[in-house]
């Protein structure tokens, strides 16, 4: 049996793989925090809950569905857990490309 907190640290570092491969260039000029996750496994089963920054402008609902996939592939297959839910709260939008705004 897995932790969970174990399970947890697994997939912020998936969501945080999978944000750079999935956004590119996008998130590398933007200042992202590192995604925070929790888990809760029971009978070989895993739920998962996100926060994460994501880079905009850039299709939100289409890339959070594939964050979903590919988060949910790669805790099941580092884990051998079965991933029933992966949610995901979007905690800040970072405008990539752009300069910071100075005052």
């Amino acid at each position: 049996m897995i932790p969970d907190r174990v399970v947890a640290r697994i997939a912020a570092r998936a969501a945080a793989t999978a944000i750079h491969q999935i956004t590119g260039p996008r998130s590398a000029g933007a200042d992202l925090a590192a995604p925070r996750a929790h888990a809760a496994t029971h009978d070989g089963t895993a739920r998962l809950a996100l926060t994460l920054d994501l880079p905009y402008p850039m299709d939100i609902s289409g890339t959070c569905r594939r964050l979903q996939h590919e988060i949910s592939e790669q805790v099941a297959r580092m884990t051998g857990l079965d991933i029933s839910e992966v949610m995901l709260t979007v905690r800040r939008l970072v405008i990539s490309g752009q300069p910071a705004r100075v005052r």
